[in-house]
């Protein structure tokens, strides 16, 4: 006998929480403009939603502004046909390419450079601002009772915004010739995330899960080693998944690219238990974390995007796929290419990845 139909909330709770759901949880897919582009030459409706064609579920964030405000202005300081470069109003200097989509800024001179730069920059910081809510917030909140679909909150991040302003490398020797400098930053975000949230958590009592971001790892391994970890972040994050977990919420994500083998204990000993996109290019294997971490870590992702490109076959695509059957059945996971899907991923190819993953994740 079939099972119910499920709302996609119900569905996420009965995934990540070892329930019985109709079917998998599928998490919206990131793709490139790029390939969406070349997706339409190649067949995908013009007119329609791309989540609701390829049937993946709804996943909503508060829309929470925790960025620098207002943001500083900026000066074209040089330009070419393919790349420009700008300086902003706290002496950061990035070259951004102009003639391609994929492919990072480069940082010339990053804004955060010493104790006098760190000053200036958190004055826009305030967690406090109002523009860190929406202006209409009685209106939202009241729209989220009865959803249907889950509801997470933004929780910061404790090595990839820092990075961002000192730059990685500065980062890495900062933490040996200034820690008090870098702990004092850290600090700041895990007080300026539980000040942001909490009218959040207190308005809407019944959120479904948390995020935070690094992007703290390389091909090859962390771009942090677990003893400063333990040391810098630790503690932070504790405060932080324990007023999560005050407020109810269970489900504590992080979205980390590259290899994640060491960092996924230093997650879970900080009660962040879901992770993703586990990029199979940096030996990230899902089938080997259910073993290692058994069902106390959660994730989504895993899936080589490497084996939908061009001249892949199908039965390459159901090989990939097939691999991850048992921990689909298991729960606690769901499939999901594991970054971006790139332009080199034709429709047809992609639609059918699609195709088997609704077939293998819909349970009767």
């Amino acid at each position: 006998m079939p099972r119910e139909t499920m709302s996609a909330r119900e569905r996420f709770h009965a995934t990540f929480e070892y329930g019985r759901p109709d079917r998998t949880f599928l998490h919206p897919q990131w793709v490139f403009g790029d390939t969406v582009q070349r997706w339409l030459r190649e067949g995908l409706p013009h007119d329609q939603h791309l989540n609701a064609y390829f049937g993946f579920d709804r996943l909503e964030m508060v829309p929470l502004n925790a960025g620098v405000w207002p943001a500083p202005e900026t000066r074209v300081i040089e330009q070419t046909a393919h790349w420009r470069i700008v300086e902003d109003e706290f002496g950061a200097v990035t070259k951004h390419w102009t003639d391609r989509e994929i492919g990072m800024s480069q940082w010339l001179v990053y804004p955060v450079r010493d104790r006098a730069t760190w000053e200036r920059y958190r004055e826009r910081l305030n967690p406090d601002a109002p523009v860190r809510y929406p202006q209409y917030w009685e209106d939202y909140v009241r729209a989220q009772r009865g959803r249907t679909y889950p509801l997470g909150i933004h929780a910061g991040s404790y090595y990839g915004w820092i990075r961002n302003w000192v730059g990685m490398e500065h980062l890495a020797l900062m933490y040996f010739d200034c820690p008090d400098l870098v702990h004092e930053m850290t600090e700041f975000v895990g007080d300026f995330t539980l000040r942001l949230i909490d009218r959040a958590l207190t308005d809407i009592p019944d959120l479904d899960y948390a995020l935070i971001w690094e992007d703290m790892a390389m091909k090859t391994g962390p771009l942090i080693s677990p003893q400063l970890f333990r040391e810098f972040m630790t503690p932070v994050l504790r405060r932080v998944t324990r007023r999560l977990h005050e407020a109810g919420i269970r489900i504590i994500m992080v979205d980390c690219d590259g290899n994640v083998d060491d960092l996924i204990p230093l997650w879970l000993e900080a009660d962040v238990n879901l992770v993703y996109p586990m990029e199979v290019a940096a030996d990230c294997d899902v089938v080997r974390y259910r073993q290692q971490f058994g069902k106390e870590l959660l994730m989504i992702g895993g899936i080589d995007k490497r084996a939908l490109r061009d001249g892949c076959t199908r039965a390459q695509i159901e090989a990939e796929l097939r691999t991850k059957e048992a921990l689909i059945r298991e729960g606690g996971y769901s499939p999901f290419v594991d970054h971006a899907v790139p332009p080199d991923v034709p429709f047809a190819n992609f639609k059918y990845y699609m195709d088997l993953v609704h077939e293998l994740c819909t349970f009767r």
